[in-house]
């Protein structure tokens, strides 16, 4: 639903995504946003103005991943405008999901330190919730492998509570009040994994990972994958759906999320 094309455009939800390369898209969830009544914006990042009152005005922000770092602002200059958006939206507590560097750009929006490794994660492997996590929505995920594509690590932020792990990434998740930050790509569409594969070809190279084995893991993992993501997803939307109805009742309403804490 592109924005206005609703029936009732006064009943429009706005969930506003940004975009740092073409391929790494809303996926599963751009549907699951339709279906809730939102209508789907893209901003590109350093493309599109990211201005402040488009990023904290947004129903729904959604800070998608790409293959620069928090610390790349010199060469990226509209890295530090990302950052301070997210942040004026952060302060006003309005809900703001994270993935992979978008859940980076969140973190450091929060004043949490965001470093790069020296490694990579690049794959389908499981994760491991700690214990908040295992009491929250992503213990939907039961064991199944989820799509990891990083090489830098955030700190947990303070006012969140870390939700995932994996050996090498001990900080995976993050969840606050009316805030998600995900390391890895619940979002990624299985079935559009070759545009990964594509888009990441000469990282893969680098790494010496066969995009074989991705591509076969994608077919693997990624039916059953996309049905727990969607359940968590809707578990967090629905979550703020009633922050958002109670909120009217007082303040401890408004901060009602705590079941993913």
């Amino acid at each position: 639903m592109r924005c206005g094309d609703a029936v009732d455009p006064g009943t429009d939800r706005t969930a506003l995504a940004i975009r740092h390369v073409a391929f790494e898209d809303l996926g599963i969830l751009a549907p699951l946003l339709v279906d809730r009544g939102y209508c789907v914006r893209y901003l590109d990042a350093g493309v599109d103005e990211l201005s402040e009152a488009a990023v904290v005005g947004a129903d729904l922000l959604v800070v998608l991943g790409g293959p620069i770092g928090v610390g790349d602002a010199a060469r990226y200059p509209f890295v530090g405008q990302e950052l301070r958006t997210i942040a004026a939206r952060l302060a006003q507590r309005k809900p703001t999901l994270g993935i992979c560097l978008g859940a980076q750009l969140i973190a450091a929006a929060l004043g949490a330190s965001v470093t790069p490794t020296g490694r990579i994660e690049i794959g389908y492997a499981p994760i491991t919730l700690t214990q908040s996590g295992r009491s929250g929505a992503l213990a939907l995920l039961g064991g199944t492998p989820v799509l990891h594509w990083h090489g830098d690590q955030f700190e947990i932020p303070a006012g969140t509570v870390r939700m995932a792990e994996t050996p090498g990434y001990p900080n995976q998740a993050f969840a606050g009040p009316n805030v998600l930050g995900l390391q890895f790509h619940l979002e990624a569409d299985h079935t559009q994994i070759e545009r990964w594969l594509v888009g990441h070809a000469h990282e893969l190279a680098v790494h010496r990972i066969d995009p074989r084995s991705v591509r076969a893991d994608a077919r693997a993992h990624g039916p059953e994958l996309a049905v727990r993501a969607g359940k968590i997803f809707g578990t967090w939307l629905t979550q703020l759906d009633r922050a958002a109805l109670h909120s009217t009742t007082g303040p401890e309403g408004a901060h009602s999320t705590s079941s993913w804490r």
